[in-house]
């Protein structure tokens, strides 16, 4: 399951989070390595943009707790499909939705 993910971080003097911002880029890297974190980018000001991929909503909500407990943050998050997954929903067909039925597959 891919998710983008984007921080927002809490409005502190940035002098004053140096050492948590150091302790992100400790903390990202082996999520990097073993591709749960497929990239991130720092924003420009402050926060970052990363691109999970995980197995479930609780992996998700565990690095997010863990990320959260470094750099208190607003996340919006963000479902994705990757392009593979995408042009093969668009080559099932789609899904006919009839009042008072399950949904069919045409």
């Amino acid at each position: 399951m891919l998710f983008l993910v984007i921080s927002t971080p809490r409005p502190e003097r940035p002098s004053s989070m140096t050492g948590s911002r150091k302790k992100y880029w400790r903390w990202i890297d082996p999520k990097l390595e073993s591709h749960q974190c497929r990239w991130v980018y720092a924003r420009t000001g402050r926060g970052a943009v990363a691109l999970f991929d995980v197995k479930s909503n609780e992996e998700l909500h565990a690095l997010l707790n863990e990320w959260a407990d470094i750099i208190p943050a607003h996340f919006e998050l963000y479902p994705l499909i990757d392009a593979a997954g995408a042009q093969r929903f668009l080559g099932g067909g789609r899904v006919k939705r009839q009042s008072g039925r399950k949904a069919s597959k045409s």
